[in-house]
This record gives C-alpha cells, sequence and structure tokens, in this order.
C-alpha cells in the first residue's frame, strides 16, 4: 500500500507525521524500524501519528514512536510539529485544541506568528511518578555508574527524565553516560537523560540523550525536564531561555502544581509517498 506521509522537524529533532484519519495503516515495529533507517528509508527520530480522539472531550490522538519502533508517552518538539500539521493539513480550524497521549492529555496552540505554544501539563517529581527507584524524595539523588558517583534530578514530562548540571555541556560526557543512565535499573521504563548548563537564571544550554533515539538537536521534554528541576532546586526563574543544538524554546512554569508551557517553532520540510511492505 501506499502511505501519504509529511517530513518535519522542531530545532532539528526530525519527524515523520503520518494523517490516519483520512487514511488507514497499521505499521509494525519493524515498519517503522526501517522507515526510521537515513540511508534506506525516510529517517526519522520519531514517528507521529495522527488519529481520531477516543474521549469525547479530546479533538485528536497523539502516538509517538521512536525510530526503534517503541511507542513512548510524549514528546513535545513532536507536539508543536502535530499541531502545526493538523492545520497544514486543514484536519481542524481551531488554532487551540486538545490532544490525547500515552502520557496524558496536551492543549496545543499556534500562535499568528507559526510559533506553537503547548501546555505541557504539570512536572511530577516522586520518584514513584517517574518512575524511579529511589530511597527518598530528595532534590538530588546519587547513582553508581562504573567507579564514579553521579548526581542527577529526577521528575516525569509525562515521560521519564534524569537531568544533570555541568559546568560545559560541550564537554559533557553526553555519549558515555548518556545510554549508562537511559538504561540504569533505577529506571525501570529507561529514561531521556539531560546534559543542563546554567548559563543565568534565565538561560540554560541543554543536550539531551534520548531512549530509543540517542543524542538529538532538540528534545522539548527534556528542555521541560531541566528546567522544572532547575526551578525546583531554586537555580532558575521563569521564563527560561533553553539553548539547544537545534534552536532555541522558551519555558514558563509558576511552579508547584501549575501547568509548565513551552513555545517553539515548528517546520515542514517535504510532503512524500512511500510503498510499505
Amino acid at each position: 500500500m501506499l502511505l501519504n506521509f509529511t517530513k518535519m522537524h522542531g530545532l532539528g529533532n526530525d519527524f515523520m507525521v503520518v494523517d490516519l484519519i483520512s487514511q488507514r495503516a497499521y505499521l509494525r515495529d519493524e515498519q517503522i524500524r526501517q522507515l526510521a533507517d537515513r540511508p534506506f528509508g525516510i529517517g526519522f527520530d520519531q514517528l507521529l501519528l495522527v488519529e481520531p480522539p477516543r474521549k469525547p472531550d479530546m479533538d485528536f490522538r497523539y502516538r509517538i514512536f521512536n525510530a526503534d519502533g517503541g511507542e513512548v508517552e510524549n514528546c513535545g518538539n513532536g507536539a508543536r510539529c502535530f499541531a502545526r500539521f493538523v492545520i497544514d493539513q486543514r484536519l481542524t480550524h481551531k488554532r487551540e485544541f486538545k490532544v490525547e497521549t500515552l502520557g496524558g492529555p496536551l492543549t496545543l496552540r499556534v500562535d499568528d506568528d507559526g510559533r506553537v505554544r503547548v501546555d505541557m501539563g504539570t512536572p511530577r517529581f516522586a520518584p514513584a511518578d517517574v518512575p524511579f527507584v529511589a530511597d527518598s524524595d530528595e532534590l538530588l539523588h546519587h547513582l553508581e555508574i562504573g567507579n564514579q558517583r553521579v548526581a542527577l534530578s529526577v521528575v516525569s514530562m509525562g515521560n521519564p527524565h534524569a537531568v544533570l548540571q555541568v559546568d560545559d555541556v560541550d564537554s559533557a560526557p553526553v555519549d558515555d553516560l548518556g545510554p549508562s543512565l537511559q538504561r540504569h535499573p533505577s529506571f525501570p521504563r529507561q529514561a531521556n537523560v539531560g546534559f543542563m548548563q546554567i548559563d543565568s537564571p534565565h538561560a540554560i544550554r541543554l543536550r539531551v540523550y534520548e531512549r530509543g533515539v540517542g543524542e538529538t538537536l532538540a528534545c522539548g521534554t527534556g528542555a521541560c525536564a531541566a528546567v522544572a528541576c532547575g526551578i525546583r532546586r531554586g537555580l532558575l526563574q521563569s521564563p527560561v531561555e533553553v539553548e539547544l543544538r537545534g534552536g532555541r524554546l522558551t519555558l514558563e512554569w509558576a511552579g508547584t502544581e501549575a501547568a509548565m508551557f513551552m513555545t517553539g517553532p515548528a517546520e515542514r520540510v517535504f510532503e512524500g509517498r512511500i510503498a510499505l511492505n
């Protein structure tokens, strides 16, 4: 069968977006892995599926699959691309709408300048909500990785995150510590690992090693996680500009039980059609 798709990116975090409202398809894990292969497929960090909602108070169902074929709970950069996609494809006439995800509901708004503001929900710090195996609810946890002791914060943004503060994000051991922490037994569902350099109370630099993908040019939920942990520890103040390798995001969070808001761009690269085996 032929499958129509759109290639998009949010700050270099790239996606294959598929409308499963006007067309029907079922993609198996191995097909997703083939499509994600950059030399032999389309190439992407995540596959985003646009589906009809299952709940009456939602406008769409938003599903996210990593390049390894595994379905995940949330993706902030993907949410912005999702919002631009459903408007560009005329699947809705609304400028603000609600979508259901595996990690919970999101509210998306497309501004007149094309930037997308996403209500990312409330950060959850309780270890059981991440999930993270811990003996306490302290702000900082320590894990043994090889012969070193690593200090980190944990938070759920609908998906699990570990955040490490580093002096220099460019020389941070992302390729070494990233996969080790991602698969650490303390994270039963694995984790996205962020390396955060604080430049000022309102500005950070960030690199993120994502589950099932590796390091990406940008990670929206990773940016939310870093800012939430930084504000909770008293190191940052809202709003915070987050500089990722693919560009900048603006994060706002009033703290405690408030929702976090992320604003940033979403770009269409090309549209295509591919034959599925």
